[in-house]
């Protein structure tokens, strides 16, 4: 029997096709991964049997059997869109990939979770609130009842995503479509996700089609495997046999593209530090309840006491689940937070004060984790990757400005010849890798001594996110670059560290060079980290 099944399905924008005649079928409690890089359409193909692509043009049928109120399979894509009304959340719920943009700004969580109880399942307001808790409980959310009461922009990346996943799993539907579900969380939450998604499917019989380019969470969880390139599904079967012997070219590169280590291993250089600190606090003001909170405020510790040192030509690797400190600690580390305590780059005290510290900047820069978000849409590249140089450099006229640019651009692996026009064009003329060669350009062209990468590769398919590592280990060994590596991504440490921070509420719990930490960890939490991430 198929809860799901699929025959054709061709998608289309003003004629041209994207999506070209897939066949798949899902069955009751089954777990079917959609895995294939950026642009291979296996999103719009999700979005699709909901009908939620505008102007799309959908051929073939998409015959779903586990209608509440029918025995007869239901082909979504015919049904009217009063009858989709009734399926989308009740009998077929969907986990975005982007919460930030999926969730309301204006209603709280409970609120937003509440909602879909009332409207789905009938249940009272009170219920519906409970309901809510609940949900948000099952997700492992610390502090549920509290958690209700926030809006989106409190919650960090990760208590964010997991809200989104409560709102979808609410009314317990037959098939969820997970967009990415745990692209922004750790590895120790996505596991507590996967065991939650399973339990669910042990309890309700609920199919999962799992839309992912993280081939690790392919391995743990489905039962079966479609791959996609460039809107065609060109092998699927059992993951263990897809697994084991692929058959497509395409499906060897996916499997071969896990991170790769190739970094100078010689003992770090004498001389000082490019960036140390001693007793490193962060706390951040919150308010008091009660009437105690009109008079003053109270304050939250988000870095608790942190010594550490970025040696030159080394990698610091700081790992750590959601709300661990770490990209507080990056905050720090650029002098954009005021804190108390030691830090220094290259033997000078380093902190907010801008006017003091401008000479210094050029020496510390930073490659944000989404790339698209970071750069201007109004500038050029030209503009974006130049803009260091009006501030650090004014005197160069525009002549030796656009030459420097043109370097970095190279640098980075963008010339002319593969985008011509390329000083003029603009961020979404690019890729998702592509704009992060660009913000990797943009950092570079001051000649800084320090990057702070903050999650540099999350946001990017395997493929890509290998070509950038490779990248900025190259540009390390080329330059004798130090990086203070930001990341939940234990694979990326590997490939990446030199040495290692592991942070959890604020603390740090263990450091060593890598070997030390992840070969051997001594903590619990180092230990479940290492244990997750395989």
């Amino acid at each position: 029997m198929k809860l799901l099944d699929v025959k054709g399905l061709r998608v289309s924008f003003g004629g041209k096709e994207v999506v070209h005649g897939l066949d798949f079928s899902v069955g009751p409690g089954e777990k079917l991964a959609l895995v294939g890089e950026s642009g291979s359409g296996k999103t719009v193909t999700a979005l699709s049997l909901l009908r939620l692509v505008q102007n799309a043009e959908l051929k073939g049928t998409a015959r779903f059997a586990g209608v509440a109120d029918s025995s007869e399979p239901l082909d979504l894509l015919t049904a009217s869109e009063r009858t989709l009304l009734g399926i989308r959340g009740r009998d077929i719920a969907m986990i975005f990939q982007e919460p930030m943009t999926a969730l309301n700004p204006l209603l709280t969580i409970g609120e937003q979770i509440a909602e879909v109880l009332q409207l789905k399942a009938g249940v009272s307001g009170k219920e519906a609130w409970q309901g809510a808790v609940d949900a948000l409980a099952a997700t492992g959310i610390p502090e549920p009842e509290r958690r209700a009461g926030t809006y989106p922009h409190q919650l960090s990346g990760g208590q964010r995503q997991r809200a989104m996943i409560a709102m979808a799993l609410a009314c317990r539907p037959r098939l969820l479509l997970a967009d990415e579900p745990t692209t922004a969380l750790d590895v120790t939450l996505r596991q507590q996700i996967l065991d939650l998604l399973a339990d669910l499917q042990r309890q309700t019989g609920m199919a999962v089609l799992l839309i992912t380019h993280d081939l690790n969470l392919v391995r743990r969880f489905a039962d079966r495997v479609a791959v996609m390139e460039n809107g065609r599904i060109v092998e699927q079967g059992p993951v263990e046999s897809v697994f084991a012997s692929p058959q497509h070219a395409y499906t060897r590169k996916l499997i071969q593209s896990r991170p790769e280590r190739a970094l100078d291993e010689t003992p770090a250089p004498g001389g000082a530090a490019v960036m140390q600190a001693s007793a490193l606090r962060v706390k951040y003001p919150v308010p008091l309840p009660g009437f105690k909170g009109w008079f003053r405020k109270g304050s939250f510790v988000a870095v608790q006491g942190a010594a550490f040192q970025v040696a030159p030509a080394r990698t610091l690797g700081v790992v750590g689940e959601s709300g661990s400190g770490k990209s507080t600690l990056a905050l720090a580390a650029l002098g954009l937070i005021p804190h108390e305590g030691e830090l220094e780059v290259v033997g000078k005290h380093w902190g907010p004060d801008a006017a003091s510290n401008r000479g210094m900047r050029r020496l510390v820069q930073v490659v944000f984790q989404d790339p698209f978000s970071s750069l201007s849409p109004r500038m050029s590249v030209e503009e974006i990757v130049g803009e260091g140089l009006l501030v650090h450099e004014p005197a160069l006229d525009l002549d030796g400005r656009r030459g420097r640019v043109v370097e970095a651009l190279q640098e980075v692996g963008l010339a002319e010849t593969q985008f011509p026009g390329l000083l003029d064009r603009y961020p979404h003329e690019f890729s998702g890798g592509q704009r992060q060669r660009l913000a990797i350009a943009r950092a570079l062209i001051v000649g800084p001594q320090l990057l702070v990468l903050d999650e540099p590769t999350s946001a990017l398919d395997v493929t890509i996110q290998q070509q950038v590592l490779k990248l900025l280990q190259r540009l390390q060994r080329e330059k004798g670059l130090s990086y203070l590596l930001i990341t939940h991504d234990v694979d990326v440490i590997r490939a990446m560290a030199h040495d290692v921070l592991v942070m959890r509420e604020g603390a740090i719990l263990e450091s060593g060079t890598v070997d030390e930490v992840l070969q051997h960890p001594r903590d619990p939490y180092t230990q479940a980290l290492v244990a997750a991430a395989g």
